[in-house]
């Protein structure tokens, strides 16, 4: 009879299957590396892509906050001007009230009215005069009362009173400087 030593195939089969095991098992381990390197690469370009987009951003952050800066400025500059405006309208608007009043005060006294005071308080005013009869002082009451600058004109006090001989009507008047229409301006469209 024969016989057929298999042990050493056997060994050699099961050197074969180690052998293989451990080159999958290395494959393995070099093809899962690659992957996890592939990886770390990427996510590398990623944070640096993104890296690059904070400073960008950053760097548009600092040219806004400068253009801001310039903003504030000119606003406030602006606010200064139109306070500025605010005030020389004001003003013009009160150089030629008392000048148009006082104006418009002596073309309304009748010849023979002579007036012997005048004071101003806020919107009121106080007139004190002689004329030679009561039709003259009805006459001045009525040219006031049709001038655009004053209103509610009252005669307070109408006596005679002589004067060197000659019989004159003392009066006293108050009145009010009229208030200044508002004027409504549409804007343009």
């Amino acid at each position: 009879m024969i016989r057929i030593n298999l042990l050493p195939v056997r060994a050699a089969k099961k050197k074969e299957t180690a052998l293989q095991q451990l080159f999958i098992a290395g494959s393995s381990i070099l093809i899962v590396l690659a992957v996890v390197v592939a990886l770390w690469l990427i996510k590398l370009g990623q944070i640096s892509g993104t890296q690059n987009d904070i400073n960008a951003a950053n760097a548009k952050i600092s040219e806004l906050k400068t253009k801001i800066g310039k903003l504030d400025e000119i606003k406030k500059l602006k606010d200064e001007v139109k306070k500025k405006l605010d005030v020389l309208s004001q003003l013009r608007k009160n150089k030629t009230g008392p000048a148009t009043r006082l104006a418009t005060l002596s073309d309304v006294t009748p010849d023979q009215l002579w007036i012997e005071s005048y004071r101003e308080s806020g919107g009121d005013i106080k007139i004190g005069g002689l004329a030679y009869n009561e039709e003259l002082i009805a006459q001045f009451i009525r040219a006031l009362e049709a001038s655009p600058e004053y209103e509610k004109v009252e005669l307070i006090v109408s006596e005679q009173k002589d004067m060197n001989g000659v019989k004159l009507k003392h009066f006293d008047l108050t009145f009010r400087i009229e208030a200044p229409k508002a004027v409504v301006v549409t804007p343009v469209k």
